[in-house]
């Protein structure tokens, strides 16, 4: 009877085997045996071409002649309020946020290591002489974002900027800080009007630049200025020198642009200042021009 008992256990063991699957303990020995093929393997992680990307997306690369209208470009900014300088919450493939994309696509660098001076809002028919001045006697070339009926109503002033050798930047007709809010037909008309009113002063100036007033760009004003043949600019560097709140006197003012801007620039960056009605910016380049060649190139964007 005992022996009889004895067959019998196995042959248990083996059905419920067959009922309940492997123990734990079979099944680890089954993995370590198993071949090598079969056992499973991570996927492999694909590689990056660094050679994909001929140059940073918002290095400022002026078209040789106008782009579709839906090509992707932006800019922008003026005397009200800058919006800030978001740069993209997210990365491409793995990669971190490219820094020199502004909103909108625009740039934030000028592609190179030499710095782009930029003064936004005019001609201003005192403080833009006066820039022109100090510039030229430090010879540099600039950058200067005109608004349209400032250009209209000082003509003069545009041919000097143009003949000195120094960039010229549409930055809309009027400032409207909800420009790119605006029908699509009143934000071509707003552009035309500026370019047209510039050419008027100086028949045949190159406008390689948009500017937006405020810094508030879409894809969409972006994809526009680029059909007019004009490369989107934002800001690396903004010392808010029109901004003269929390400041008791002028040199405090003075003193805190040429601190934002000394702490701020490195090379290839785009510098935001402005011209208009803004005198303490101009003696602030008194100190600032001299310090900024003696460390960078300074250049007007190409054209």
């Amino acid at each position: 009877m005992p022996y009889r008992r004895l067959r019998v256990l196995p042959l248990l063991a083996a059905a419920l085997t067959l009922i309940l699957g492997p123990t734990p303990g079979a099944r680890a020995i089954n993995r370590l045996s198993a071949p090598v093929s079969a056992v499973a393997r991570p996927a492999p992680v694909a590689e990056v071409d660094p050679g994909a990307i001929p140059y940073p997306p918002g290095a400022v690369t002026p078209p040789t002649s106008a782009p579709t209208a839906g090509t992707s470009v932006a800019g922008g900014t003026g005397a009200a309020r800058p919006s800030g300088s978001p740069s993209p919450s997210g990365s491409r493939g793995g990669q971190p946020p490219d820094r020199s994309v502004g909103p909108g696509g625009s740039a934030k660098r000028t592609g190179s290591a030499a710095v782009a001076l930029t003064f936004d809002d005019g001609p201003d028919p005192v403080q833009t002489p006066a820039l022109l001045d100090l510039l030229r006697r430090h010879g540099v070339k600039a950058t200067f974002c005109l608004v349209g009926f400032r250009a209209r109503d000082n003509p003069d002033l545009v041919r000097r900027i143009a003949a000195e050798g120094h960039a010229l930047c549409n930055h809309s007709w009027q400032h409207l800080v909800d420009l790119a809010q605006r029908p699509v037909d009143e934000i071509r008309h707003d552009l035309e009007a500026t370019n047209d009113a510039i050419r008027a002063a100086m028949p045949g100036a190159k406008i390689r630049y948009f500017r937006a007033p405020g810094g508030h760009f879409t894809p969409d004003l972006v994809a526009i200025a680029r059909g007019y043949g004009m490369a989107s600019i934002y800001w690396q560097v903004d010392p808010r020198d029109w901004d003269h709140r929390g400041t008791a006197s002028d040199q405090e003012h003075i003193a805190r642009v040429i601190e934002a801007v000394r702490h701020e620039v490195r090379p290839g960056a785009i510098v935001l200042s402005h011209d208009n009605r803004q005198p303490t910016t101009i003696e602030a380049y008194r100190t600032l021009l001299p310090w900024l060649k003696a460390r960078f190139t300074l250049r007007a964007l190409p054209t």
